[in-house]
């Protein structure tokens, strides 16, 4: 039996706001989890020697793919899956880059249903860190930030912002809030 959209949870924000690190949380506390596609993606594409990464149109085809692909697999659950984002992220993607969304990316937002409460962490300049796979500048990373709070609406989620507090008090505040 398909596993209910209600059981499908989004955490998202922009790069740098702890949201990898409350979904590894999550899963070590035996919950099922999708993690992030793009961190994972910009790995592949250094890996092959592939420039996807590094163009728009691209990166969000692959990153709709991954999204999908996760999608797809949360539905096979039984039970609660946490994404490090979700389809909507790839509309926001495009809205963040100042570009029209395609229609096939605002039809696989609209279909793919997730439970209307969509957890967001906000920018937290205290933890943002850059890396290998995350380049954003800190003003990118607010961009990011104001595209999925503008966007996810359009989608009928609600956002609640996470609090700026440890990783453990953040699984704590999540699952008092799907209670």
């Amino acid at each position: 039996m398909p596993n209910s959209t209600d059981n499908l949870i989004i955490i998202t924000g922009g790069p740098g706001s702890g949201k990898s690190a409350l979904v590894d949380a999550l899963a070590a506390a035996g919950f099922d989890t999708a993690p992030e596609g793009g961190r994972a993606l910009i790995r592949q594409q250094v890996r092959i020697g592939g420039t996807a990464h590094l163009d728009v149109d691209r990166f969000a085809e692959l990153g709709l793919s991954w999204d999908l692909r996760s999608y797809d697999w949360a539905l096979t659950r039984t039970g609660p899956v946490f994404f490090d984002h979700g389809l909507p992220g790839v509309p926001a993607f495009y809205t963040m880059a100042g570009r029209p969304v395609p229609a096939h990316v605002d039809t696989a937002a609209r279909l793919c249903a997730y439970r209307r409460m969509v957890f967001v962490a906000p920018p937290w300049r205290a933890i943002y860190r850059n890396d290998d796979e995350r380049r954003q500048t800190w003003p990118e990373a607010l961009a990011v930030h104001r595209a999925v709070r503008e966007v996810y609406p359009r989608y009928g989620y609600q956002l609640v912002e996470l609090p700026r507090v440890s990783v453990p008090e953040r699984v704590e505040f999540v699952l008092r809030q799907l209670a």
